[in-house]
């Protein structure tokens, strides 16, 4: 893996919204579409206001970029100020000139019934504009990327997941209480993750320091999904200084 530390997260942002920009540009020269796959959640909000403040300053255009997120909470309105729906249109989609067909979120919305067929479809969306050349990610504190919680296998797509506990108290602040946060979501799986051609795992903080130890350098398991991306030939892992203090990097 390739590991960069910073001083700090606006550092570390800055990083990564300067890598999305030079593939953008890249691909962008060749007339080619640019896929990428998006996190939400506190870790990317500073990269979505640096690449915001890029295509303010005319550096920057998402107009050949398709989007797709990891995940979504389910039940979740789409209007709900707790849907990724909600948080990505405000903090980034509608401050841009990207496309509005081109942005894919699974759907909190989506009946029980046709939850099945709605993964199905999100998958093939993917696979139908040839794969996500960039997929950005942020770690839990039990080691889940996306909503994969411990537990999922190397091998598992986009599904209905059961959110484990532990996700569910981290997020309980930002539900006013532990009662209010759902307890399902969909999410793209470990492998749709691991197909993507290049992965950036940011993280930030002295909270994230054990978790990005154990998921580096220790043991591949499902119990902490993150360890999967051991086995990625394409991965660089973002840190502030906080979350990297329990690494040794030469």
């Amino acid at each position: 893996m390739n590991i960069n530390i910073f001083e700090n997260s606006e550092l570390g942002s800055q990083f990564v919204a300067e890598q999305i920009q030079a593939l953008i540009k890249k691909k962008t020269k060749l007339t080619e579409e640019v896929i990428l796959g998006l996190a939400t959640g506190s870790t990317p909000k500073e990269l979505y206001k640096k690449l915001v403040s890029m295509y303010k300053a005319g550096e920057i255009s998402f107009e050949q970029v398709i989007t797709f997120n990891l995940d979504e909470y389910h039940p979740m309105s789409h209007d709900s100020e707790h849907s990724y729906h909600h948080f990505m249109n405000q903090i980034f989609f509608d401050a841009v000139d990207i496309k509005a067909e081109n942005t894919w979120i699974p759907s909190g919305e989506v009946e029980k019934a046709q939850i099945e067929s709605h993964c199905r479809e999100y998958e093939q969306q993917i696979v139908d504009v040839g794969g996500i050349d960039l997929q950005l990610l942020g770690i839990g504190t039990n080691g889940h990327i996306g909503f994969n919680e411990p537990g999922s296998t190397i091998d598992s797509v986009t599904r209905y997941v059961e959110l484990d506990e532990q996700t569910r108290i981290d997020a309980a602040a930002a539900f006013g209480g532990i009662d209010n946060v759902p307890r399902n979501a969909i999410s793209m799986g470990i492998d749709t993750i691991l197909k993507a051609k290049e992965i950036v795992l940011m993280a930030w903080g002295s909270g994230k320091a054990e978790i990005i130890r154990d998921c580096l350098f220790g043991e591949i398991t499902a119990v902490k999904p993150a360890t999967f991306l051991q086995k990625h030939p394409n991965v660089h892992i973002v840190l502030d200084r906080e979350a990297a203090a329990l690494i040794d990097v030469d």
